[in-house]
């Protein structure tokens, strides 16, 4: 079974603040000594993403 995807479109500012809040997550589970695995993942999934001018 394939998976679903989902394209979102974001301003600068929007995935500006995304990162950042992806950031602070991870931050306060490195401070809880929890895994962060799935939120790097997504970190740079999203720092990576292709930019469309529109």
């Amino acid at each position: 079974m394939r998976k679903q995807k989902y394209k979102i479109i974001l301003t600068t500012d929007e995935n500006t603040i995304v990162i950042q809040s992806l950031n602070r997550l991870r931050n306060t589970l490195l401070r809880e000594n929890r895994d962060t695995g799935c939120v790097d993942d997504l970190l740079l999934k999203v720092m990576c993403a292709p930019v469309k001018k529109i």
